[in-house]
């Protein structure tokens, strides 16, 4: 009889535990919970990963690029395939996971006792007990720590897109940088090209005796010295590839062909206009609200870590036929309802608990603060880069590249009518070549100041075209 007790119990216990198992293949159920609590709002789905459904390889094909490609597709691709991305959003899920965890009743306790010696009684002897207790916490508690938790995913999700946004910012600053590099290269070879045809006609001057020997001299020195800025300039460019194929998750050899020059955005709004725009959308400070609001549920639920327990339970005990089987009530198994509570008398720990919440609402609070002054200085200072390089960019435009074209012009017609020497007409050259990369300089300092902008913000900011720039084929200077 006694292991016929014995087997019930550990049926009873096995089918509880097995009963809160699953097979470690199991892919999770979307909790619609999760969904309505971490999220904010305008997002109503969420997949097990971040751009790629239902647990998609990397290697999917869900964005290419090619040469035809935007600034935009760059980024959509990064944005899929980002390491950073993918991380921060498992981060969410990890977080928004702990809601069905702390907001649970505790597991039920499962009893079971032997009596080795039979305890005789008048009904019988009692030869087994088996019992369950539940424990309940103070009414409010789990619903804090579930609210807590609640907001700790939501501040997990505004780090997702914090970091949305800085890989948007890496391709976007490299993409100009390269941008910045193909111009340069490409006006370098310009008067690489153009000095090159001053050489030669120097140099059938020199044969016939009515060229300069210093002059030609001069002119060869020019071109050795260009050669060697375009060879400096073309083995720069693999490491700029290599930084974007990082953030694009490619290998670091893939070829990314020669970038265009970027459009040319200009924010509309001022620095100030920014910065109110930044307090209610940049991320970092989004975050950090919620968790100013996870550590008030964390002091409510400390508080309340300090008021009793309430542990309901039932026993049921087997008990045997009496000596005389006669006896009212002979055999049968009584039922024993239980109520307890526990005491929390050592309250140092529990004011310690409140005390801890507190003064890390505080340090939050005072760390959001501080980064809301620093992203207002960084928003000042990336405003000024950005309209300082836009006005960079229509000095040399409008003003400086005109009157350096004009000024090569004239040069080369005093240098065929021998009014001009070849120094002169270098200088010239020299000077449209110096105003041509500054130009492109402004213009990759511009677009890298805005992307750092749309960061800081946490929105893309509203901008303006600019006045596309004369075409270059119709102001190139002809030898």
């Amino acid at each position: 009889m006694a292991s016929r007790y014995v087997a019930c119990a550990l049926s009873a216990a096995t089918a509880g535990v097995l009963a809160g198992c699953s097979s470690p293949l199991h892919q999770p159920q979307e909790n619609p919970l999760l969904l309505d609590r971490t999220l904010p709002r305008g997002v109503s789905s969420a997949s097990l990963s971040a751009y790629r459904r239902d647990g998609a390889s990397s290697q999917s094909d869900q964005w290419t690029l090619s040469e035809a490609s935007s600034p935009d597709d760059y980024i959509r691709y990064a944005l899929y395939h980002s390491p950073a991305v993918e991380s921060a959003y498992q981060q969410w899920r990890v977080a928004s996971e702990r809601l069905p965890q702390v907001g649970s009743l505790p597991d039920p306790r499962l009893t079971f006792g032997y009596f080795v010696e039979e305890v005789q009684t008048r009904t019988g002897p009692q030869n087994a007990r088996i019992g369950l207790q539940q424990t309940i916490p103070w009414p409010g508690r789990l619903d804090d720590r579930e609210d807590a938790a609640s907001k700790a995913a939501a501040a997990a999700w505004r780090r997702f897109e914090a970091a949305r946004l800085m890989v948007a910012e890496r391709v976007i600053v490299t993409l100009h940088e390269l941008a910045y590099l193909d111009s340069t290269i490409l006006a370098t070879q310009g008067t690489l090209e153009l000095t090159q045809t001053f050489e030669e006609v120097l140099r059938a001057q020199y044969r016939v005796g009515a060229g300069s020997h210093p002059e030609l001299i001069r002119a060869q020195v020019e071109l050795g010295e260009l050669e060697d800025r375009v060879l400096q300039l073309k083995a720069m460019r693999p490491a700029l590839v290599a930084e974007l194929n990082a953030v694009l998750d490619r290998p670091a050899s893939t070829e990314v062909p020669a970038m265009d020059q970027l459009p040319g955005r200009v924010a509309q709004a001022g620095a100030e206009g920014l910065v109110e725009i930044a307090r209610r959308s940049n991320p970092v400070l989004l975050g950090l609200d919620e968790q100013v609001a996870e550590q008030q549920y964390m002091a409510q639920a400390a508080r309340k870590d300090g008021l009793p327990d309430l542990t309901v339970g039932v026993d049921y005990i087997f008990t045997g036929q009496a000596l005389t089987p006669t006896t009212p009530g002979s055999g049968d198994d009584p039922i024993m309802l239980s109520v307890g509570i526990n005491l929390p008398i050592w309250r140092d720990k529990y004011d310690a608990a409140v005390r801890e919440s507190l003064a890390r609402r505080l340090s939050v609070a005072s760390e959001r603060a501080d980064q809301a002054n620093r992203i207002g200085a960084a928003i000042h200072r990336a405003w000024f880069e950005h309209t300082d390089a836009d006005r960079r960019v229509r000095l040399y435009e409008q003003t400086l590249i005109p009157k350096a074209e004009e000024s090569l012009r004239a040069s080369l017609a005093g240098f065929r009518g021998g009014e001009t020497s070849f120094l002169d007409l270098l200088d010239t050259e020299r000077t449209l070549l110096e105003f041509a990369v500054a130009v492109e300089r402004a213009r990759a300092d511009r677009g890298k100041a805005l992307a750092r902008l749309n960061t800081l913000v946490g929105e893309p900011v509203a901008t303006d075209a600019q006045t596309p720039s004369p075409d270059p084929e119709s102001t190139e200077v002809q030898p």
